[in-house]
């Protein structure tokens, strides 16, 4: 499991609940606002905590937090994502994962496992224009049945899209709502420019 942040206290990543907040290394798309970008490459640092470091972490705090929010990066890509679960869940802490949805197989085992508690995936542009706002050639189809999955394990979730004025019109704002399940909630999220991978959308560039 490789783990390149880890927050211990978090009002605002889990709705509802105090968490803490664990952020792993490498993720399968290059989406030019992302804010995550030191997250992106897969290899370790030499300062990212251990797995292990963060469990016992995770296990002193037990009694203040009420969930742990597993972010990224992209944590399905993370072999060892599942036994990493299994162990914030013996702490009895609910936990939140964040995805692309990229990985429904992933996905479809850890809630068959019910290893999850709350689903939050973002929603990056309308369909067609999904390899030019991931950055990267993506599989769609993945993406949409990521979305069922979702929408129908009856777990509390959240769809979300970051609202990039210069990248999403309003237009295609309208196209991502529509690919919203009726009933399930979806969130737009504020742009932060400073913070981008791309630096031609950070201000004064």
């Amino acid at each position: 499991m490789r783990i390149g942040g880890f927050l211990p206290l978090s009002l605002c990543d889990y709705p509802g609940r105090v968490a803490a907040v664990v952020f792993t290394r490498g993720c399968n798309f290059r989406c030019p606002f992302c804010h995550n970008g030191h997250l992106l490459d897969a290899a370790a640092a030499p300062d990212d905590p251990a797995a292990d470091d963060v469990l016992a972490r995770l296990a002193e705090l037990a009694t203040r937090l009420q969930g742990v929010v597993v972010s990224g990066g992209e944590p399905t890509l993370q072999p060892a994502l599942a036994d990493f679960l299994r162990r914030i869940r013996g702490l009895r802490l609910a936990i939140k994962l964040d995805t692309n949805g990229s990985r429904p197989d992933v996905l479809a085992a850890l809630l068959a496992a019910r290893l999850l508690d709350f689903v939050a995936m973002d929603l990056k542009a309308p369909w067609p224009r999904y390899p030019e706002l991931s950055g990267t050639a993506c599989d769609v189809a993945a993406l949409k049945r990521s979305v069922a999955l979702i929408a129908g394990s009856g777990l509390p979730h959240q769809f979300r899209t970051t609202r990039v004025t210069p990248l999403l019109s309003d237009a295609d704002c309208e196209a991502i709502t529509r690919q919203v399940p009726g009933g399930s909630p979806h969130v737009f999220q504020a742009f932060r420019p400073e913070q981008a991978l791309d630096p031609r959308l950070r201000p004064g560039l």
